[in-house]
């Protein structure tokens, strides 16, 4: 089936709306506005956790709703509601209504339609019965005990969910997407001389369970999650001051993501509340740094065929050759700022507006091989891996907390480090970059990012990175 063959089933067949009467009531509620959408949204969802061997929770859900929205210059209305009814639509046209009275706009162009189908239609959650998905957490919590004596707790996760959407626009425009998301995930704690650590791992995308029951698959998650918890227990406190750090590839590109990403976001620079506000076409970072947010890859975390205003993703080149060429938009931003929309408005269901975000936001290659720029830092730390964090996005000013660091020595990898926080601003640690690895990497596909209490899937990436001075908070004495 189609996503239209498949949508059309779940609003106008299933939930009984009448599609002629739904498209007249889009039309009343946006005819004097610049913009606006029908947001209409099916969900399924679940959760098991297993904890010890022992079911900690199992959880599924089904939701179902509209967002009805109505944009008159900077001014948006917005009704939403989890009843699909005529009645309910009715009284969101009324309230919406409410901001394009005495606007006499003219509605922008609905986005261009998209043949692309970047992950399949296949609901994951029906596809394997429980007991299975069970099994595969049991597995997990026994390879890990089997491998590791000095296991404590091992607790396995999986979650997935289908989400279905159809857009709606005036004259009858319609885009729909139907959206599977996966996730796997496993923490354990070991214990050694009365020392406990802990390590964790995780891995999903726009796909069926199948790929991460796969033991090949599961077993490398949990051998990382061990491995990490391994170097922890041998982990001594980090030292506090500014040196050389390197930045490992793949996951902590959540640092690139957060300190850089959100101040490349429409909104915020409109608004002119990011650091990087008025500064299109200037050098804001080393030459050699090339950022780009991509939602058209196949499969990721971070993907979308559409955006949740029906906008097709595109690879949006962000700084080219450490010169600023663009920012992130949704279609409000993207009007005001009379530029076009990137396919970035995302929403976190039809409860929430639309407003920019990113997809899969990564660094591209440079010229070094990893080890030449270990060997070139005397004195340093080497950060892999990267748990909570904090940015101002005004200031650019950062915070986060390194789940997996080391020392440098004399170019070679030393002891591993507890307790390491860096600390910097993002626009100016982008000029202290010197050195650009040739190993690019995505994350493994479990990125979550929040903005303005909404939450949506995201991946990010990056080669290793040489940062010539960055504050590195510790707890040594």
């Amino acid at each position: 089936m189609t996503d239209f063959a498949i949508t059309d089933d779940l609003f106008f067949n299933r939930a009984g709306l009448n599609q002629a009467r739904v498209e007249e009531l889009v039309d009343e509620a946006l005819g004097d506005a610049d913009d606006g959408e029908l947001f209409l949204e099916y969900r399924q969802s679940e959760s098991i956790v297993l904890d010890d061997g022992k079911v900690k929770s199992a959880a599924f859900d089904t939701m179902q709703g509209f967002g009805l929205r109505a944009v008159a210059g900077e001014a948006t209305g917005y009704a939403h509601g989890s009843e699909l009814s005529e009645a309910a639509l009715k009284r969101a046209v009324g309230t919406v209504r409410a901001v394009t009275r005495g606007h006499d706009g003219e509605i922008t162009a609905a986005p261009a339609g998209t043949n692309a189908g970047l992950y399949g239609d296949d609901n994951p959650l029906s596809a394997v019965p429980f007991d299975s998905k069970l099994g595969l957490l049991s597995e997990m919590n026994a390879y890990a005990r089997q491998k590791d004596e000095r296991v404590k707790q091992v607790t396995a996760n999986l979650s997935g969910e289908w989400q279905a959407v159809q857009i709606l626009r005036v004259g009858g425009h319609r885009a729909a997407d139907i959206r599977p998301l996966v996730r796997l995930g496993v923490s354990v704690v070991v214990e050694k001389d009365g020392r406990m650590e802990s390590g964790s791992y995780g891995s999903g995308g726009r796909t069926l369970y199948d790929l991460y029951m796969t033991p090949a698959i599961w077993k490398a998650g949990v051998d990382e999650a061990l491995r990490q918890a391994s170097v922890n227990l041998e982990s001594t406190p980090a030292p506090a001051g500014e040196v050389p750090v390197v930045l490992g590839a793949g996951w902590p590109g959540i640092l690139l993501h957060e300190a850089i990403g959100h101040g490349l976001e429409g909104d915020f620079n409109r608004k002119q509340t990011s650091a990087f506000a008025g500064l299109l076409g200037e050098r804001v970072a080393a030459p050699g740094i090339t950022v780009v947010d991509d939602g058209t890859m196949k499969d990721r975390r971070g993907s979308l065929t559409i955006d949740d205003e029906g906008t097709p993703t595109e690879s949006t080149v962000l700084i080219e050759d450490g010169i600023l060429t663009g920012y992130m938009q949704d279609r409000m931003n993207a009007r005001l700022m009379g530029v076009s929309a990137t396919g970035n408005g995302r929403r976190q269901s039809y409860a929430h507006q639309p407003i920019p975000r990113m997809t899969n936001t990564y660094m591209l290659d440079g010229q070094q091989d990893p080890d030449e720029i270990i060997a070139s830092v005397k004195n340093g730390v080497y950060a892999t891996s990267f748990g909570g964090g904090q940015v101002d996005i005004t200031s650019g000013k950062f915070v986060f907390q390194c789940t997996e660091a080391y020392r440098i020595e004399n170019g070679k990898i030393g002891a591993p480090l507890k307790g390491a926080t860096l600390i910097g601003n993002g626009p100016d640690v982008l000029t202290k970059v010197s050195m650009i690895g040739n190993d690019m990497k995505l994350d493994p596909g479990i990125g979550t990012c929040g903005k303005d209490g909404q939450g949506v899937p995201v991946g990010v990436g990056q080669p290793t990175l040489k940062i010539d001075e960055l504050t590195v908070g510790g707890t040594a004495v």
